[in-house]
């Protein structure tokens, strides 16, 4: 267990009806270069967390099920986390959080960008935090996205408030901040710079700037990816349904257009994105 004893985060079911998905807010502060000098890669006694947590439609992101085989191959000694995420799944980010916290060894966590919405929750599990100066921490409300009529999302209001509270519990026993003044910075979505989470308890240490580097490849490589994650955030905030997002995302990946659509490559499905993007901008 933690050498802080911190809480063991519970994660309350969840219906069919309501997804967790990550924060627009988030996704803009997201720098997908950023990553440690040192960063072996989950070899020897690191772990890399970076990019979106959870498995998205294109199989990829951080999934408690590749933490959890990392952290059984370092065994029992002192683990290093890196970490770089917009959040995302918060079923994901309890469970890292759980497999962090009872893990036997000593956990020095190292936030190089951000570790945003789950990926905070998860940042707290360390014995030791340590943020870049110009890393930040963001906490706010469980972020979903929900379909139904007026009785479905009044019940999806009711289903997450457990998933804050957990949240909050967490956040407040381990930075010291009274969970009630917690809450209020969860309720308004609020970004705790590095100086700024070591001074509320929120983190231990500041980074050396020497131990944090920017690939400009890998900010490109995952920069595609977060903007499509970008997209499909807006379409599902403009209503359309998972399935026509994930064929829609999907082939503007591949750049292949499916057989229903006519012959000029991608011509169909820009047309599409120009319109259903269209809708949102003029809102």
């Amino acid at each position: 267990m933690s050498i802080r004893k911190l809480p063991k985060a519970e994660t309350p079911s969840l219906r069919a009806g309501l997804g967790f998905d990550l924060a627009p807010s988030a996704l803009a502060r997201f720098d997908a270069g950023v990553r440690a000098a040192d960063d072996q890669g989950d070899v020897d006694n690191t772990i890399s967390i970076l990019g979106p947590i959870g498995q998205d439609f294109f199989g990829e992101g951080v999934t408690a099920r590749r933490i959890a085989a990392a952290l059984r191959a370092i065994g029992e000694q002192e683990v290093v986390v890196y970490i770089n995420s917009p959040g995302g799944d918060y079923f994901e980010g309890l469970a890292i959080y759980n497999l962090l916290r009872d893990h036997k060894g000593k956990v020095t966590i190292r936030v190089l960008g951000i570790a945003a919405s789950a990926a905070s929750v998860i940042a707290m599990a360390g014995d030791v935090i340590e943020v870049a100066r110009a890393g930040f921490l963001m906490i706010h409300n469980t972020w979903v996205v929900a379909a139904g009529d007026r009785n479905d999302l009044r019940e999806y209001a009711d289903l997450i408030e457990p998933f804050d509270k957990v949240a909050a519990d967490v956040y407040a026993v381990r930075s010291g901040v009274d969970p009630a003044e917690v809450q209020k910075m969860m309720d308004r979505e609020t970004w705790i710079g590095g100086q700024d989470a070591v001074e509320k308890g929120f983190a231990d240490a500041l980074l050396a700037t020497d131990q944090i580097v920017n690939d400009p490849q890998a900010a490109l490589e995952v920069g595609v990816h977060a903007a499509l994650r970008r997209i499909d955030v807006a379409l599902a905030r403009d209503g359309m349904a998972r399935s026509e997002r994930r064929r829609l995302i999907a082939e503007i990946k591949s750049g292949t257009p499916s057989a229903a659509e006519p012959t000029t490559p991608s011509a169909g499905v820009n047309a599409e994105l120009a319109e259903a993007l269209g809708r949102i901008a003029i809102r």
